[in-house]
């Protein structure tokens, strides 16, 4: 029975922390929120506003989606105890797996959740815009930006997230000198903001023919997608607008024609692309709130520190401005300096599983701020 003992003291200790999480989550004013959208979906003007609509739709999800987690969640725990009181009336040792499978999942969904009660600033529900640019190692660090580039796109996916490729470079050899990604869906900015950074890679080159060790490293800087009209000012004077080929696949109409835009801001060094869409005019719109949003973050913070961090100016991408590691030889590794999360499953982390690392960044600015 001591394996029984012992699984019901761990899920005991689970007890009051779950009842905190439906408190934070303020449960009874959500489901108050549910019951006013959906009366006033049965308007009959509610679709004369597609924008309007589409938020309501949008804000209904997220809600019934984080009472239906928190359902399930109390579900699972309350599982485990009907589990566990049957071991205990019947003496029945053979249910101990599949009590600690269960353990497993609840508790696997129970940091998820907790994690998703961080996500509190501004603009955490936002889509993120995450642009990846090679730096020291040359091919090697093209490659390197094509594998992140794979990485973070497996993750979103993973989250039943989309990701559209706003913009990228293709390197002289292999692999992306630049690519700028917009995963959409809810929390995409408020986890995504932790990979903000350097990220460094060591592993044997396979473009060495002498089969020598290689770093190589790439810069990760990440942006809420802002969707509303941001009142900020741009002066002409201060910008300049360029006008280029798209690079990549996308048909002939993106080939033929020089419909991608670049808008280069002055007084601030930031560069904006696109060449995704279909048009030079979506492309220009499209930069033209990206560079919004970014200005829009610069005037709201309080220190240069903070300034630096939203315009990704990420100190030199080489040497000593990692955040994260990522070690194939002489051993398999991955660390994050920040919070020292390591895990040793390459091959994985590099599949998209980076939520260990999200989550242990996402606990620690927490911890921080408490202080």
């Amino acid at each position: 029975m001591v394996e029984l003992d012992q699984y019901k003291y761990d899920l005991a200790n689970y007890k009051q922390p779950l009842i905190e999480i439906g408190d934070s989550l303020d449960l009874a004013n959500k489901k108050l929120r549910i019951e006013e959208l959906e009366l006033l979906m049965e308007a009959p003007d509610f679709w004369d506003n597609p924008e309007k609509s589409q938020e309501a739709m949008k804000e209904l999800k997220s809600l019934k989606d984080t009472i239906d987690n928190y359902n399930q969640l109390n579900g699972e725990y309350e599982d485990i105890e009907t589990l566990l009181e049957m071991g205990y009336e019947e003496n029945d040792f053979s249910l101990i797996p599949e009590i600690e499978e269960l353990f497993a999942t609840f508790v696997k969904d129970y940091e998820t959740l907790r994690i998703s009660t961080l996500l509190s600033e501004e603009y955490d529900r936002d889509n993120a815009i995450l642009t990846l640019h090679a730096g020291a190692g040359g091919t090697e660090s093209c490659d390197w930006a094509s594998m992140l580039c794979r990485m973070y796109q497996r993750w979103a996916e993973k989250k039943g997230f989309s990701v559209e490729m706003l913009d990228y470079l293709d390197g002289e050899e292999a692999g992306l000198k630049s690519v700028t990604l917009q995963v959409n869906g809810e929390n995409a900015y408020g986890y995504l903001k932790s990979e903000r950074g350097v990220h460094r890679l060591v592993r044997i080159s396979p473009f060495n023919a002498a089969g020598k060790r290689q770093t190589s490293f790439v810069s990760c800087d990440v942006m809420p997608d802002i969707e509303e009209d941001i009142d900020i000012e741009i002066s002409d004077d201060d910008i300049r607008i360029d006008t280029y080929r798209s690079s990549g696949a996308g048909g002939q109409h993106i080939n033929k024609t020089s419909s991608a835009i670049r808008i280069t801001h002055f007084p601030t060094g930031i560069v904006v692309q696109c060449q995704n869409e279909r048009s030079q005019h979506m492309n220009k719109d499209k930069a033209m709130q990206m560079l919004k949003a970014k200005l829009y973050l610069l005037k709201q913070q309080e220190n240069l520190q903070k300034e630096s961090d939203i315009r990704g100016e990420i100190k030199e991408i080489g040497w000593g401005s990692q955040i994260r590691s990522y070690v194939m030889q002489p051993y398999t590794m991955v660390k994050d300096h920040r919070t020292n999360e390591e895990i040793s499953n390459v091959s994985a982390v590099l599949d998209g599983e980076i939520d260990p690392f999200i989550n242990a960044y996402l606990k620690s600015i927490s911890v921080g701020k408490k202080k």
